[in-house]
C-alpha cells in the first residue's frame, strides 16, 4: 500500500509522498503522488451512515417503472446530485411496459388446486404489505389462456430437453414447469416455446433457495415457501431495451414497431410461483421418476410427467407506454471536457429493491458526494465525470439502452469508459470488463482494504479463488503462481451491455457479494429490514464498493496516459481462440465415440427411458475448420500490442502526442465491432463478448464462432472465424497506427 499524507491549508493542497513510490498505471511519479493523496482524501469523505440512509429512504416505497414511487426516487437522486454541485437533469424516454391484469394458475386434474400467487406481509418486514406493489409475474409474458398436461423439465435449459428426448418425452402441446437456476429466467420459456410447449411455470426449489440451504425469511435469509421471483423474460440475447424501438432512442415521437413485430417477445404465457404453489403440482405428476440430479428438496418423489396432471394457466396484461426517468449528473473536466468517464447504477426495482439495486445506487451516490467534497479542496477532474441513475433496468435495460441508442454517435466520440454496478453486499470483490483494463483493476483492488480481513480486496478475492479450485491441482498451482486476479468477461444482465456490446465502449462491472446469499431477490422481501439484517448491515460493503468504483473513476479521469493494456487483451483473446479450438476437437472426439457405440448397439440409454424410446441417430461428423486466418490475426495482434506497449514505455511524449494517443486508446475497442453484428441478433456487434443465445446473462466469448460450433453449424462457424480474423486484423492495424502521431 502506498502511504501519503494529505492536508488542506487555506484551500490549497499540500502533498507529501515517500520516496520511490511506484507510479500508478497511467501516471508519472509526481502525478502518482498527487493522485494517491487525492484518493486518500476521497476515502476520508465516504460515510457508511450516508449510504445506509440512502438505501432506507429510497426503499421506503415500491418504485417500479411508471409508478409514483419511481418518479419520487428519481427526484430524490436528482435533488441530491444538484445539492452536491453537479449539473443534473432527468432525461425521459417512453417505453412499452406490461403489468398484470389477470393471473390464474390452477390444477384441474387429477385433483383441484388454485395457486395463491401472493407473498404475505410479515410483521418483521415493515414494507412487505404496502399498497402499489407489483404482484408476482414475469414481465413480457404473452397473454394466454391455456390448459394442458404438465411436464417437469428440471431447469429448462437445452440439455434438459435432450434428456427428455432420450426418455421419449415430448413437451409439444404441454405446459412445462421449470426450476429457477442454471440459466437466466428468460431462457426457460424461450426453450420451452421452441420445443412446442404452450405455457411455462417457473419456481424456486427449496434445494436451491429455501429451507435446504438454511433458515427461511424472516428467521433467516433464504426464500420462504411463498416467496417468488418477479423478472423479465424478454429475449434480451436478441436485443435489450424497448422492444418497439430497436436501435433508436424511445423518445415521445419515436417510430415504433407493432408489438407483433418485436422479435424479442414471447409467444407463450409464463408465470413465476413460490414453492408453496409448486408443491401440489409437482406432487401430482406421474410418469418416470425424475433423474437423480433433477430432484429437489420438496418432501415427495419427483416425477417428470406427463400424465393425468393438467393445469390451467390464464394471464393477461396491460400493454402500456410508460415513462422511464434517467438521472444524468455531470461534473465537467478542467482540461479535457470532451472526454467522459461515466459511472452508472440503476434505481428502479420490481418492488422496494433495497438490495437490488439500491445498495449499489447508494454506493454510487456516496462516491459522487465524496468527489464533490474533494472539489471543495481545489481538486478538479481532468476529464468530465458523468453519473447515471438508470430507470427501467429490471424489465430489460430500458433506460440505459434507450439513452445509449439516443446518444450513440457522441458516446463513441467522447466516452472513455463506462463503470457499472448493481446490487451489492457483504463478501468478495466481483469484477468483469474489458480486458485491456485488467492491470489497472488489479492495481486498484490491491489498494482497497477489506473491512473484515484487513487484507486487500484483491488478496481476499485471490484467496477465495484458490480455495474454490478444490482438487483441481493445475488450477490451484496456476492461481498460487499469480499475484493478480483474472477479471471476468461481460455477458448481460445489467446496464453495461449497450455500452460495450452495441457501441464498443470499454466497460467495467463491479460489486461485492458471496456472504449475502438469500431468497429476497425480486420479491416483496427485498426490503430495508431484510438488507440491514442479512445483506450489508450498516452499508459497510457499500463503502468498499464506493472506494473501488470511485478510484476507477478518479484514475481514468486523471490519467496522463489512459491505462489500457492491450497486451492483456491480446492474452485474453488468445485464450479464447485456444478454447474454441479445443471445443471443436473435443466435439469431434465425442462424436466419433458416440457414433461408434451407437453402431455397436452399446450406447447407454437412460435407465428410466420409456419402452418406445427411439435409438439415438448417428451424428454428423465434425469437420476440420480452417482457423489459420484467425491464428495469423492473433499473431498480428501480439506484435502490434507489444509495439504499442513499448512505444508508451519509452515515454518522452509531448502533451499533444499524449492527447492524440489517448483518443486512439479509448476508441480502440470499437474496432472489435462487427459491421453486421452476430448471426440472428445484429444488435450485438462485439466480436469478443456477448450474452449467450441460450444462457442469457452468461457470457459467450468469441460468440459467433463458439455458438456456431455448439449448434453444429459448421459453415457458419467457418464464416464467423473468418469475420473474427478480419476484425482482429483491423484492430491490430489500428493499434499499429496509434504509435504514429
Amino acid at each position: 500500500m502506498r502511504k501519503t499524507i494529505f492536508c488542506v491549508l487555506a484551500g490549497a493542497i499540500s502533498l507529501y509522498a515517500p520516496a520511490q513510490v511506484k507510479p500508478l498505471l497511467g501516471f508519472g511519479e509526481a502525478a502518482s503522488a498527487k493522485q494517491t493523496a487525492a484518493e486518500k482524501q476521497f476515502d476520508s469523505y465516504l460515510k457508511a451512515a450516508n449510504a445506509d440512509q440512502y438505501v432506507k429512504d429510497m426503499s421506503a416505497q415500491p418504485h417500479h417503472v411508471g409508478s409514483p414511487g419511481g418518479k419520487l426516487v428519481a427526484d430524490y437522486i436528482l435533488d441530491h446530485f444538484k445539492s452536491w454541485g453537479y449539473e443534473a437533469s432527468i432525461e425521459t424516454f417512453y417505453v412499452l411496459f406490461p403489468t398484470p391484469k389477470e393471473r390464474l394458475l390452477e390444477m384441474t386434474a387429477p385433483t383441484g388446486y388454485k395457486a395463491i400467487l401472493a407473498e404475505p406481509a410479515l410483521k418483521e418486514d415493515a414494507t412487505s404489505g404496502q399498497a402499489g406493489q407489483l404482484p408476482v409475474y414475469n414481465c413480457w409474458s404473452a397473454d394466454g389462456d391455456v390448459t394442458a398436461e404438465l411436464v417437469f423439465v428440471n431447469y429448462g435449459v437445452p440439455a434438459d430437453y435432450e434428456r427428455l428426448e432420450k426418455m421419449g418425452i415430448s413437451v409439444k402441446g404441454k405446459i412445462v414447469i421449470a426450476k429457477y437456476g442454471r440459466s437466466w429466467r428468460g431462457i426457460k420459456p424461450k426453450v420451452a416455446q421452441e420445443h412446442g410447449a404452450i405455457g411455462c411455470i417457473i419456481y424456486s426449489d427449496p434445494k436451491d433457495d429455501g429451507y435446504y440451504q438454511g433458515d427461511v425469511y424472516p428467521q433467516g435469509a433464504w426464500k420462504n415457501e411463498y416467496g417468488a421471483q418477479r423478472g423479465s423474460v424478454m429475449d434480451m440475447p436478441i436485443y435489450p431495451g424497448d422492444p418497439l424501438t430497436p436501435n433508436t432512442g424511445a423518445t415521445k415521437d419515436a417510430k415504433r414497431l407493432d408489438r407483433s413485430e418485436a422479435v424479442n417477445l414471447l409467444k407463450i404465457p409464463v408465470l413465476p410461483i413460490g414453492y408453496h404453489d409448486a408443491a401440489p403440482l409437482l406432487k401430482a405428476l406421474e410418469g418416470p421418476v425424475a433423474p437423480e440430479d433433477w430432484r429437489g428438496a420438496l418432501p415427495f418423489t419427483y416425477h417428470v410427467g406427463p400424465g393425468k396432471t393438467k393445469v390451467h394457466l390464464k394471464l393477461s396484461f396491460n400493454w402500456d407506454i410508460k415513462p422511464v426517468y434517467d438521472v444524468i449528473a455531470v461534473l465537467k473536466g478542467s482540461e479535457l471536457p470532451d472526454e467522459w468517464v461515466m459511472r452508472g447504477n440503476h434505481q428502479d426495482a420490481w418492488v422496494n429493491g433495497a438490495s437490488d439495486p439500491l445498495s449499489g445506487q447508494a454506493a454510487m451516490m456516496e462516491e459522487a458526494r465524496a468527489i464533490s467534497e474533494l472539489v471543495k479542496t481545489g481538486w478538479k477532474p481532468k476529464r468530465t465525470l458523468v453519473f447515471a441513475a438508470w430507470d427501467g433496468e429490471e424489465p430489460g435495460l430500458l433506460g440505459s439502452t434507450e439513452w445509449v441508442e439516443q446518444h450513440a454517435k457522441e458516446l463513441q466520440e467522447k466516452l472513455v469508459v463506462y463503470i457499472n454496478s448493481d446490487g451489492n453486499g457483504r463478501g468478495f470483490l466481483g469484477v468483469s470488463g474489458s480486458h485491456a483494463l485488467e492491470p489497472m483493476l488489479n492495481e486498484i483492488g490491491g489498494d482497497v482494504t477489506d473491512p473484515q480481513t484487513a487484507i486487500s480486496v484483491l488478496e481476499r478475492k485471490r484467496d477465495r479463488d484458490i480455495i474454490n479450485a478444490g482438487d483441481n491441482n493445475k488450477m490451484r498451482k496456476d492461481l498460487l503462481a499469480k499475484k493478480t486476479i483474472s477479471i471476468g468477461a461481460l455477458g448481460s444482465g445489467s446496464d453495461y451491455s449497450p455500452f460495450i456490446q452495441h457501441l464498443g465502449i470499454p466497460s467495467v462491472d463491479l460489486g461485492f457479494g458471496g456472504e449475502n446469499s438469500g431468497g429476497e431477490y425480486h420479491s416483496v422481501y427485498d426490503s430495508y429490514d431484510n438488507y440491514r439484517r442479512f445483506k450489508d448491515s450498516g452499508s459497510i460493503y457499500g463503502i468498499v464498493l464506493a472506494k473501488v468504483a470511485g478510484r476507477t473513476m478518479l484514475r481514468m479521469a486523471g490519467a496522463e496516459l489512459l491505462p489500457f493494456d492491450f497486451k492483456s487483451l491480446n492474452k485474453t483473446i488468445s485464450g479464447y481462440v485456444t478454447e474454441v479450438t479445443a471445443l471443436l476437437d473435443q466435439m469431434r472426439e465425442t462424436t466419433v465415440l458416440e457414433n461408434q457405440l451407437i453402431k455397436e448397439k452399446r450406447y447407454a440409454y437412460a435407465a428410466d427411458a420409456r419402452k418406445n424410446e427411439l435409438p439415438p441417430s448417428i451424428k454428423e461428423e465434425v469437420p476440420f475448420l480452417n482457423f489459420s486466418s484467425l491464428q495469423n490475426a492473433m499473431s498480428e495482434l501480439e506484435k502490434s500490442s507489444n509495439k504499442l506497449s513499448d512505444y508508451i514505455a519509452k515515454g518522452n511524449l509531448s502533451a499533444e502526442q499524449k492527447k492524440a494517443l489517448n483518443k486512439k486508446l479509448y476508441r480502440a475497442e470499437q474496432q472489435l465491432l462487427s459491421e453486421n453484428g452476430l448471426p440472428r441478433r445484429p444488435w450485438y456487434r462485439h466480436t469478443i463478448y456477448a450474452p449467450g443465445f441460450y444462457t442469457g446473462y452468461g457470457v459467450k466469448t468469441l460468440p459467433g464462432i463458439r455458438e456456431a460450433i455448439e449448434q453444429r453449424s459448421w459453415k457458419e462457424a467457418q464464416q464467423q472465424a473468418d469475420i473474427d480474423a478480419a476484425t482482429i486484423s483491423r484492430f491490430a492495424a489500428y493499434l499499429d497506427g496509434a504509435t504514429v502521431n
